[in-house]
């Protein structure tokens, strides 16, 4: 039980996530597609609240630049844990998205390290998932390596917890092979689903069945590490949920919420 504070139930610490679209949870008319932060309740307990601020399109740039960050800091409490997950995004060419591993992309990390340290709150970095691209002997393109290595010596440099998602999907998606991992991705034929008529090909993003391993992993490793109180953390060897269960988000409540958790325009990246 809770240690009371002045004859009152002390307030039970948060899970906030920041991410991009890997991480988000998802609207009902994009379904099936879904996020690992959108599964990770499956794998805590229910009194635990997770509050997931993830934006579909933002780099670590954009999500500060334009006031989301700025939100999360003013929700934290001391007690409070704040996951990072970004690089997807950050690859990008676009210049506006854009970061460099080595340079701006840890300097913003850094934001979001030093500003939840500073309220009292944990921080936990959390290196993004590879693509589902291969080249044309079947082998696994890193696309994204840069920013899992600049992130992990961030968190060194700053004693910061890392779960290495990265590596852990490396070995996932070598397994599974082409045709295996696309079983995880947003691989659809034309009539398929209902949201997608037209059929998709999407190297980026999950099916629930990818979305849901991801977030196993995190859960285990935040427990196993200690991360987290491993008491928090359950039904890891729970192979099938419930469709109901998956979180998607009616497309009103969705916007709403997208809206409220800046400081800035609530509906940029």
């Amino acid at each position: 039980m809770l240690p009371e504070e002045g004859g009152r139930p002390a307030q039970h610490p948060r899970i906030f996530l920041a991410g991009d679209s890997s991480v988000c949870t998802r609207e009902i008319s994009r379904a099936p597609m879904a996020g690992w932060g959108q599964m990770l309740p499956l794998f805590f307990r229910q009194d635990l609240e997770i509050v997931n601020c993830a934006r579909a399109g933002a780099s670590s740039r954009t999500f500060a630049e334009r006031g989301r960050l700025a939100w999360i800091l003013d929700q934290l409490r001391p007690g409070d844990f704040l996951v990072v997950s970004f690089g997807l995004i950050d690859h990008k060419p676009e210049k506006e998205l854009r970061t460099e591993p080595f340079h701006d992309y840890q300097r913003n990390l850094r934001l979001f390290v030093d500003g939840a340290r500073d309220r009292g709150a944990h921080p936990v970095l959390v290196s993004p998932h590879e693509r589902c691209t291969w080249d044309d002997h079947g082998n696994l393109r890193q696309v994204v390596q840069p920013y899992p290595m600049a992130m992990r010596e961030l968190a060194a440099q700053t004693a910061t917890p890392y779960v290495d998602l990265y590596t852990q999907s490396l070995e996932w998606w070598t397994q599974l092979g082409p045709q295996g991992t696309r079983s995880l991705f947003m691989f659809l034929a034309p009539g398929q689903h209902p949201n997608y008529p037209e059929g998709v090909d999407d190297t980026t993003h999950f099916l629930p069945e990818g979305a849901i391993a991801c977030a196993r992993f995190v859960a285990h490793s935040l427990a196993q590490r200690g991360i987290v109180p491993p008491h928090w953390v359950t039904r890891l060897d729970q192979e099938r949920f419930p469709e109901q269960a998956y979180g998607w988000l009616d497309d009103a409540t969705h916007a709403a919420l997208t809206r409220a958790r800046t400081r800035g325009t609530g509906d940029t990246l």
